[in-house]
């Protein structure tokens, strides 16, 4: 699969290295808003040996149209800011390019777009693409269901500069639909990001843990998505979404369906 990447930050240049080791993509091209580094080679700008072209672009040397046009792709990946949607979105919708945005936040406007471009294609949105994340949250909605009553905290670890909470938490208290001042943040070092979902019973406690030991791991959640998306018709999806089909046990058939209307779970054991 031919694939663009939209964005050359830290963990873009982590991403970048997963899909140029991966023998299921092939970077065509990286496209950021500065123009230094500018028709540099990806794979020799991060020392990695690759046949794939990966040309850096500055945004202001081509339009959209332009670029898919002389280097066609059939995924797109964003990990650059909700204001690229106004770059790419439209020329990779019109062409049925797949949408894969990875950005944290967008503003209500910014996610409205979203949902008109999937009307023509197939777009995915996930704050935090790594596999780990979206298992904790899946596996911590089932908990909650189970025991509604428990006690709940989030914590979250990040390096020391970071001022903010974590946006990644702020979705986990959303989707749990606890109130932000149940997220605890810890600033220490050169911590990646670590959220720990603690369930307080009366007699026992749970702890959900997931650790991000390199950006990289951003890189092995778009390679699962991308995959995942092909050959899926136009729609908006989440990592939640493709990962729910997985949540199925052979032995005693237990199945884990998500409503699609709302974030809820439902369970039973196949006799």
């Amino acid at each position: 699969m031919k694939v663009g990447l939209i964005g050359f930050g830290k963990t873009g240049r982590a991403v970048a290295s997963v899909l140029l080791e991966s023998k299921s993509t092939n970077l065509q091209w990286v496209v950021r808003q500065s123009t230094t580094l500018e028709h540099r080679s990806v794979p020799e700008f991060l020392g990695i040996q690759s046949d794939e072209p990966g040309l850096i672009y500055s945004k202001d040397e081509f339009t959209a149209d332009q670029l898919l046009d002389h280097m066609p792709v059939d995924a797109i990946i964003d990990f650059s800011h909700e204001s690229g949607l106004e770059y790419y979105a439209e020329a990779a919708a019109k062409r049925g390019i797949i949408i894969v945005s990875a950005i944290s936040h967008y503003e209500p406007a910014a996610h409205a777009k979203l949902k008109d471009l999937s009307k023509k294609t197939v777009v995915m949105h996930s704050p935090n693409i790594t596999l780990g994340i979206n298992f904790l949250m899946i596996a911590a909605k089932i908990l909650k269901n189970i025991a509604p009553y428990t006690d709940i905290e989030i914590i979250e670890e990040h390096f020391r500069k970071k001022s903010e909470v974590s946006g990644t938490a702020k979705v986990i208290a959303r989707e749990l639909d606890l109130p932000e001042d149940a997220i605890k943040t810890v600033r220490a070092g050169g911590i990646i990001g670590t959220h720990e979902i603690l369930f307080g019973f009366p007699y026992q406690t749970v702890r959900l843990k997931h650790e991000a030991i390199s950006r990289e791991a951003f890189g092995n959640g778009i390679l699962f998505a991308v995959e995942q998306l092909i050959g899926k018709p136009s729609g908006l999806y989440s990592m939640e979404d493709l990962l729910l089909p997985y949540f199925r046990l052979q032995e005693n058939e237990v199945e884990t369906i998500a409503d699609n209307r709302k974030p809820w779970w439902k369970f039973w054991i196949k006799g």
